[in-house]
């Protein structure tokens, strides 16, 4: 551990807040390590969830405290949370007057060269647990851009929502950081870190050799779900309402890469999968027979059969239209296992509409960290099996994360 990680540890371990009370990062920055930005040009990359535990932007925060930020960062959704669409432009934030570069555009890279402007990048971005969000990936873009440039990374941590224990899924191989634009990162489906933790184990790994300063959450243990932390949810994204979706994000987010819905425009995205062809009692008939090897698979959540009508969904899929659905609910977090659930589900599915399911190849191949689940899939091999060949890398990885580990 880095000399200046050991002195936060310690200022925090002296102000933790009460069981239940965190303080989010940004707040300790400012409270208690304010000399790592005081007097210098800061950058900031953040959007709608860089809040403090009332709800104050950071950017109003800094620049009411005197900072000197100048640059505001957008990842994928805007600087509001409220795009949903790629090739999102840079902007202004009216309040502010501060303009906003976005990270999150096509076909042309990010203006990086605007970091040759600043002395610090801050980063304040919720992070929601599951290797599909872009946004870890964006801050590891910018860690390198500043890297390059000798520009120092402040990380505002944040909790893991999900919880920072439980590993689980498939884990994606390491592939070269040579691109403006990165997908995932190498890491399991549901991956058990903060921002700041994957930051200090993606500059190890692509040996950045990044000025990387990490300050924790106070308070914030491993095994806390957000709803135990006392912060305000605010939605990371557009389509990730409540915690309940965050719960089920790591298995359902695969079905966004098939015909089916998966309840995008309704007020339960990532807790329902459905399509107009689904047989829904016929799906969970087959899920629910033990001879199948689906049995463990199923701990922790409830499976019924629902209608619902997506309206106005970003992902396009059956707009306004009735459907027929599978809705999920978490009965006992510490059993469920999303990504279980959802291969359990696609078996299901597959071997009850042979052929109504569609993979969209490329898109599904990149969520699920190669073409090996796919192709187990359609070969019709066991969801059990399937999942067991997971165990290995997902121990591995355990092994690897623990050095990276802030709490």
């Amino acid at each position: 551990m880095r000399p200046h990680l050991l002195s936060l540890w310690g200022l925090l371990a002296c102000a933790a807040p009460a069981a239940g009370q965190v303080r989010p990062g940004i707040e300790v920055l400012l409270s208690d390590s304010a000399h790592l930005v005081a007097g210098q040009r800061l950058a900031l990359l953040t959007n709608q969830t860089g809040v403090d535990r009332e709800g104050r932007r950071d950017v109003d925060r800094l620049l009411a405290g005197g900072y000197r930020l100048t640059v505001l960062l957008s990842p994928e959704h805007g600087f509001r949370g409220r795009e949903d669409r790629p090739g999102l432009p840079d902007a202004v934030d009216t309040a502010t007057g501060l303009p906003i570069y976005s990270l999150y555009t096509t076909p042309r890279p990010p203006n990086f060269a605007v970091l040759d402007s600043v002395d610090i990048i801050v980063i304040d971005l919720q992070d929601v647990g599951a290797r599909y969000y872009t946004y870890p990936a964006s801050a590891v873009l910018v860690m390198r851009e500043a890297a390059r440039r000798g520009k120092r990374i402040v990380v505002a941590d944040r909790p893991d929502p999900i919880g920072g224990v439980v590993l689980q899924g498939n884990v994606q191989a390491a592939g070269p950081l040579d691109a403006e634009r990165l997908d995932f990162l190498p890491l399991p489906m549901r991956h058990g870190l903060t921002l700041g933790e994957i930051l200090r184990l993606a500059n190890e790994r692509y040996q950045l050799h990044a000025d990387l300063v990490v300050v924790p959450a106070a308070g914030w243990r491993r095994g806390a779900y957000y709803d135990a932390t006392g912060l305000p949810w605010v939605k990371p994204s557009p389509n990730m309402p409540d915690l309940e979706s965050a719960l089920h994000y790591p298995g359902t987010c695969l079905f966004e890469a098939t015909n089916l819905s998966v309840g995008r425009g309704t007020g339960f995205a990532f807790q329902v999968v459905g399509a107009p062809w689904l047989d829904a009692d016929a799906v969970l008939r087959r899920v629910r027979d033990g001879s199948r090897g689906t049995g463990e698979g199923l701990a922790g959540v409830e499976l019924l059969a629902t209608r619902f009508t997506p309206r106005a969904p970003t992902d396009g899929k059956y707009d306004g239209v009735e459907m027929p659905g599978v809705r999920l609910h978490v009965i006992d977090r510490g059993g469920y296992d999303p990504t279980r659930v959802a291969v359990t589900l696609l078996a299901a599915i597959r071997g009850v509409h042979p052929d109504s399911l569609r993979f969209r190849g490329n898109r599904f191949d990149r969520l699920a960290g190669g073409a090996e689940l796919r192709q187990a899939l359609l070969a019709g091999r066991a969801p059990a099996a399937i999942w067991r060949s997971w165990e290995r890398a997902l121990e591995r990885f355990r092994r690897e994360r623990a050095k990276y580990l802030l709490y």
